[in-house]
């Protein structure tokens, strides 16, 4: 992989808003570096016959089972409303 230099470093600090400095680009050009090398080493690696994989842990369903059950009592939620009408809850009028 190409080397990264520190004027590319100072580019795409430009294009993301960043101020740092010429010592500051040069220490994340080396930082960079050392990211890419270590990758290119991964390249090196025979994964003929790992599955591809989106998560490292397996992923399991945690939700719980959906059961039905008896919501609130009609007449006991209208009694705490303001103003209700046959059976259903009136509100503002929001829309014109």
């Amino acid at each position: 992989m190409a080397k990264i230099t520190k004027e590319e470093v100072i580019e795409v600090a430009h294009l993301a808003r960043l101020a740092i400095t010429d010592e500051e680009a040069v220490h994340f050009a080396e930082q960079l570096e050392a990211i890419t090398n270590a990758m290119e080493l991964l390249n090196e690696l025979d994964t003929e016959n790992v599955e591809p994989t989106t998560h490292v842990l397996e992923m399991v369903n945690v939700l719980r089972e959906d059961k039905s059950i008896p919501g609130l009592d009609r007449e006991l939620v209208l009694k705490n409303v303001k103003e209700h009408e046959a059976g259903q809850i009136k509100v503002p009028t929001i829309l014109d």
